[in-house]
């Protein structure tokens, strides 16, 4: 959101970790990251790797360890819980660690970010059409927690 001309990340470019991630779907984004393709200049992004369990993390090493020498050019971004600094992802790559401080966004930057980026240009059968101002996304916000949004 830093600059409002620059996509969000596609699906293929970002994994959510979680407790349950498997071995097997590390090794296919590492693999989408790690190997050339014409793929163009991607920033692949891992978040909450610190959430991996001990096998899938090891696992996950080693592949990375074997493919980043097929490419020297890899973008990866490995997001981590600083109060789980100690696990096993963020240890192995501490070496890259740098500390970031998120930049909070007004709501009314966020909504101009996505009116750019979300607006559908020929409204048709499209269920945006009945979204305000042909968007295909929305804020929605209040003050009070699960209130049915």
């Amino acid at each position: 959101m830093n600059s409002p001309n620059q996509p969000l990340p596609t699906f293929d470019e970002v994994l959510l970790c979680t407790p349950q991630t498997t071995a097997e779907q590390v090794g296919l984004f590492l693999r989408r990251c790690l190997i050339p393709c014409s793929g163009g200049e991607k920033i692949y992004t891992m978040l909450y790797a610190d959430e991996l369990s001990y096998d899938v993390s090891c696992r996950a090493e080693e592949l990375f360890q074997h493919l980043q020498c097929y490419n020297s050019a890899y973008r990866l971004i490995i997001l981590c819980n600083c109060e789980r600094e100690h696990s096993y992802i963020p240890s192995v790559f501490s070496q890259y660690k740098v500390h970031v401080i998120p930049r909070r966004s007004s709501v009314s930057e966020i909504q101009q970010y996505l009116q750019h980026h979300y607006r559908v240009a020929q409204p048709s059968s499209s269920a945006a059409s009945v979204f305000k101002d042909n968007m295909c996304v929305g804020i929605v916000l209040s003050k009070r927690a699960g209130m049915g949004k």
